[in-house]
């Protein structure tokens, strides 16, 4: 059965697959499972249909059959868990990479949201030139720990796997930061990744849909 997932009729990324959407879609890319797109309004993000999916009323939603699901992270678990190629087989491995996916989204995203937040709504405030070396200073803590504990390896334990997949795109909110101007270790990591052809085929089919947004299509 053909799952069905949710996505920004207009995202606000710009089509710059930042919107969490992306995540699943890379997933499913990665394990080859076709799948549906629901484009939805931010007036539609509210109704009853889809609170009765999502009741904070965000994207990604995900269907298949009678399961229904939110939160992009235990949608792409689900995925894995459920189709080779994103969880290594070896049970100590496969807890590992579950772990980095907690890691992503629990402990270094937290901070990149809060920067990000406070840039797209005090940037214009007269408090915002003082806080924002505090709000760098948190995410820098996380980048510090995280390039040390990737080194010179290609991935963050052994083979790609979804917990790779999430940090990645967590790390590409910062693309535009100049953040990680200081950290060329995590730059080629999230390039690693960018270059993937499943990465590839989900961004693709994102930006298809702001071009056809803006577009008027």
């Amino acid at each position: 059965m053909t799952a069905t997932i949710t996505g920004f009729a207009q995202s606000p990324d710009r089509g710059r697959g930042l919107a969490r959407d992306m995540r699943v879609r890379w997933a499913l890319e990665e394990v080859g499972q076709p799948y549906a797109v629901r484009l939805l309004s931010f007036k539609a993000m509210r109704q009853p249909v889809h609170l009765a999916l999502h009741p904070f009323a965000q994207i990604p939603t995900y269907e298949e059959g009678d399961l229904a699901l939110f939160e992009s992270g235990a949608i792409v678990l689900h995925i894995a868990e459920n189709h080779a190629g994103l969880l290594p087989n070896d049970a100590n491995t496969r807890a590992r990479a579950i772990m980095w996916m907690f890691a992503a989204i629990g402990t270094v995203e937290p901070p990149i949201v809060d920067r990000s937040a406070a840039y797209l709504m005090e940037r214009d405030k007269p408090w915002y030139a003082e806080r924002l070396p505090m709000l760098d200073g948190r995410v820098r803590v996380q980048l510090d720990r995280l390039s040390h504990h990737l080194g010179d390896a290609e991935w963050l334990d052994g083979a790609f796997s979804a917990g790779d997949l999430m940090m990645v795109h967590v790390l590409r909110r910062l693309e535009s930061s100049g953040l990680l101007e200081d950290y060329a270790k995590l730059a080629a990591y999230i390039a690693r990744g960018e270059a993937r052809p499943a990465y590839k085929r989900a961004f693709a089919d994102q930006l298809a849909v702001f071009t056809a947004a803006t577009a008027g299509g």
